[in-house]
């Protein structure tokens, strides 16, 4: 992406004062935040909804324009990219978010988009049991599935467990801060900072010396949730961050886990109580979170997974699989919809495509089409 196009985003998000779907609103209807800069004194003619108060105060663009090129100075001398909505790179679960920010500043050699993604979460207190629990699921996971990028906070607790575990298992796994990427919290975490910028990466939504306010911590809950296929929590009080991370999740219709604890120990409640109320799927191991998103393993058929690259596809073959390289996991009665094939021809469509490794069934009755 041009760097102009960073530069006016990153002075957006100054200009709509951090409210991110103002800044998204603007730049999905003008097409950029380049486009927003050069509509600043006509925004009420470009978007009727607009209040007076935001069309006055888009006009001055004097000191955001000011910090974004600060901003530029320190991505260039830090290693830092900013990925823009309309980025390639930017990762793509979080942009069908309602409230994905239009930009995400990111150090590291992780690709965001990797075919599986998991958030693990939970509470700052975790015990030698939810220790051991990271650390066998993450190590049968590697064996299941040796692609997977691991996402979760960087903070103490089941956070950083899970960082450390992934790094151990040649898994690469992103932090994703709630502050600028000129600082790192806790400090105690920052050895395995560094390390997961060589095998991962660091990511947040706020530009440098920003401090780790509280509000930002549950701001940056939406994008560990946001860019993830399925939320996994272990060990959560009654109340707490990860809990938080799991409704915002389900929002987004993506799948969320919990381990069980010992009934009566206090960061277990959490866990239980989803479990108990049906907010999250109870999970004792890596098998059956597998077995439960329905992905691929490395015992499952050779031919799937050494698939053609160009198979011989039939006219309604081809239908289906451009409809999901359009928009891609949708679950059958929407793909019947979409292409005008009815539920039992489309069944049948469906499995020979499994059969030859173009789609994948999903959770929740949704179908994945292989890249």
């Amino acid at each position: 992406m041009q760097q102009e196009e960073i530069y006016y985003t990153v002075a957006l998000t100054r200009m709509t004062g951090f409210n991110q779907q103002t800044a998204l609103l603007l730049y999905r209807t003008l097409g950029g935040g380049q486009a927003v800069y050069e509509h600043r004194n006509d925004i009420g003619d470009v978007m009727p909804e607009a209040t007076p108060r935001l069309r006055e105060s888009m006009k001055n663009w004097d000191d955001a324009l000011h910090r974004a090129a600060a901003e530029m100075e320190f991505m260039q001398k830090g290693g830092v990219r900013a990925l823009c909505l309309d980025d390639e790179d930017y990762p793509q679960r979080l942009r069908e978010c309602a409230d994905a920010p239009v930009v995400v500043f990111y150090k590291g050699t992780s690709d965001l988009n990797q075919q599986y993604v998991v958030d693990m979460v939970g509470t700052r207190h975790c015990t030698p049991y939810g220790q051991d629990l990271v650390r066998r699921f993450i190590s049968d996971l590697r064996r299941l599935c040796p692609q997977v990028l691991i996402v979760s906070g960087l903070a103490y607790g089941i956070d950083i467990c899970a960082h450390r575990n992934a790094l151990e298992q040649g898994y690469e796994t992103v932090g994703v801060l709630a502050h600028g990427l000129d600082q790192i919290y806790p400090p105690r975490h920052r050895d395995t900072a560094v390390e997961m910028v060589k095998n991962g990466g660091l990511l947040t939504e706020y530009m440098s010396q920003t401090e780790a306010l509280p509000n930002n911590f549950r701001q940056r809950n939406r994008i560990v949730a946001g860019m993830s296929d399925a939320t996994i929590l272990v060990e959560s009080a009654v109340k707490g961050g990860g809990l938080i991370t799991c409704r915002i999740a389900q929002e987004y219709g993506r799948d969320v886990f919990a381990f069980p604890g010992n009934v009566g120990q206090p960061y277990s409640e959490g866990c239980n109580l989803m479990i108990r109320n049906n907010t999250a799927a109870l999970i004792t191991s890596a098998e059956e979170f597998v077995e439960a998103m329905g992905w691929q393993t490395m015992t499952d058929r050779p031919e799937v997974i050494e698939r053609q690259l160009f198979p011989d596809l039939t006219e309604e073959e081809r239908r289906v699989v451009m409809l999901l390289q359009d928009t891609n996991d949708l679950q059958l009665n929407l793909i019947s919809v979409k292409t005008n094939i009815s539920i039992g021809q489309l069944t049948a469509l469906l499995f020979s495509l499994e059969m030859k490794g173009v789609v994948r069934p999903m959770a929740g009755g949704t179908y994945h089409l292989l890249k």
